[in-house]
This record gives C-alpha cells, sequence and structure tokens, in this order.
C-alpha cells in the first residue's frame, strides 16, 4: 500500500510538471495577446501575473507590465493648432479653412491618463532601484516622459542630465539587456534622445538640444556628433549659416566622412550660391 501511494504521488507530480507553463509558453501567449488585441487587451494583465508568480525574475514581465499601463492611459485625437505648420516633427493630418479664409492645420495628438501612467511610471521606477546601472529601464522611463511631455520635456531633459552627470562621476558598468555597455553605448543613447528634441522643434526642444549637446562635447570632444548637433542648432533655432558651418568643420576634422557635416554644409553652400544669383 505504501509503495502505490509514493508511485501515485510521484505520477501526480509528473503530471503537475509536465502542465506547468514555460517561459516561451508565456512568451508566446502574450505576444498573441499584443497581436490581436494590443498591449493593454483583456486578459493580458492575468496573464501577466501568473507569468511573474512563476518566473518572478523573467525581465520581459516588467517590461510588458510597462507597456500595459503606459497603453492603457493613451487616447488620440485630431486636434487644430492655428497655423502651426509641425507639431512633434509630424505634418498636419489634414488642413482646413476657418470662417476668415486662414489655414488650421491639424494633427493627431496623443493624451494620457493621469493614473494609469502613474502606475507605468511605479513598474519603471520598481526596476531601477532594483537595477540602477541597467539602461533599458533608464531609457524607458525617459521615452516614457518625452511622450508625455511632448513639446515642453522639462522633466526628460531634468533626468538625462542627472543621468549624464552620473555617468560623469562615477563611470557606472552600465549594462544595456543585461550586456556591458561601454562609453561608446551611452553616447549613442544620450545622441537619440538629442535627436528627439531636435525633431520635436519647439522653442524650448531646441535649447535642451543644444544645452545637451554642449554638455556631451566636453565631456566627449572627440564625438562629432555633438558638433553636428551644436551646428544643427545654429542653423535650425538662430539661422546662422556661418556659425553653423563652422561646427560642421570641427566635425570633418574629427571625422571626414561625418555624414551629417558634409551633408549641411552642402546644403549650405547651395543656399549661399542660389542667394549670390538673386
Amino acid at each position: 500500500m505504501k509503495k502505490l501511494m509514493i508511485l501515485l504521488a510521484a505520477l501526480t507530480a509528473c503530471a503537475a510538471a509536465a502542465a506547468q507553463t514555460t517561459q516561451e509558453e508565456f512568451q508566446t501567449r502574450y505576444e498573441r495577446l499584443v497581436r490581436n488585441l494590443g498591449y493593454d487587451g483583456v486578459g493580458i494583465e492575468t496573464l501577466l501575473d501568473r507569468w511573474e508568480e512563476a518566473f518572478p525574475d523573467d525581465q520581459t514581465v516588467p517590461v510588458a507590465r510597462f507597456n500595459y499601463w503606459f497603453h492603457k492611459g493613451q487616447v488620440s485625437e485630431v486636434v487644430p493648432k492655428g497655423s502651426q505648420r509641425k507639431f512633434l516633427g509630424n505634418a498636419p493630418t489634414v488642413s482646413l479653412k476657418d470662417a476668415d479664409g486662414n489655414d488650421v492645420n491639424y494633427f493627431e495628438e496623443t493624451f494620457y491618463d493621469e493614473e494609469y501612467f502613474g502606475e507605468a511610471m511605479k513598474v519603471v521606477d520598481a526596476q531601477i532601484a532594483a537595477q540602477p546601472d541597467e539602461l533599458r529601464w533608464q531609457y524607458l522611463k525617459l521615452t516614457a516622459m518625452l511622450a508625455y511631455e511632448k513639446e515642453s520635456p522639462d522633466m526628460t531633459v531634468a533626468a538625462l542630465k542627472a543621468l549624464i552627470d552620473r555617468n560623469a562621476k562615477s563611470h557606472p558598468a552600465w549594462t544595456l539587456n543585461g550586456e556591458p555597455a561601454d562609453e561608446d553605448v551611452f553616447q549613442q543613447g544620450v545622441a537619440e534622445y538629442c535627436a528627439d528634441f531636435f525633431r520635436i522643434g519647439s522653442d524650448i526642444s531646441y535649447e535642451y538640444f543644444h544645452d545637451i549637446s554642449v554638455r556631451m562635447n566636453k565631456l566627449y570632444p572627440k564625438n562629432p556628433v555633438f558638433l553636428d548637433n551644436i551646428g544643427s542648432w545654429w542653423r535650425a533655432a538662430r539661422g546662422d549659416d556661418k556659425q553653423a558651418a563652422k561646427y560642421y568643420q570641427k566635425a570633418l576634422k574629427l571625422d571626414p566622412d561625418d555624414y551629417a557635416a558634409t551633408q549641411n554644409l552642402r546644403l549650405i553652400e547651395r543656399k549661399q550660391a542660389a542667394a549670390k544669383k538673386k
């Protein structure tokens, strides 16, 4: 009888093990739900709870949970922006005339529910506290804040400056998706946010673009990207091609094959040639 009970217990344990969902199966189920219903679809939160319970160290779960809350609070609308020609770097969705015959440009804009956005930030802040040197979470937070703040990315810039200062002072052993990340990876990440500030194109985002680029140029004077950025600030935000050309030429001294500097200098030369013809 005792042997029979032991055998039944062993068979039950085997059946339970066979029935346990693997990480790959959770991943497949999640991807299927997102594909069919979106990041905040019905059943996703329940799946994430079970996934986290079964595999508490799986780093895919907090990313998925962040996406759940971040997308749950989003509502997109087409809104009028007067005669504004671009919004967040995008062209108008549609242009109409008002009663006086003036152009009114409409743009698609995303709005965020404060409560749901706060839940998304709680997820990423918890991961930053647990893994302060993992750039994935730092970048995820910056990207979310940038989307939330739109044309005036004050919090985003404050957080990015703090990250730059921390890197300069303590040189953390950064990782990105669990892999070691060197200084080049860090510089590239900052450069991408600079590009976002430039693309937004508002007065304040241009100034932030310039401030961050100047700061990074002082820290990394051999990186031509930030010289290009300063040149582009002079050109786009100040309309001073002469000053812009100086920075593009400095960038070319560091890297003769610098595409951005080469193309912008060509555009400046064409503009000057056209002005002479006139």
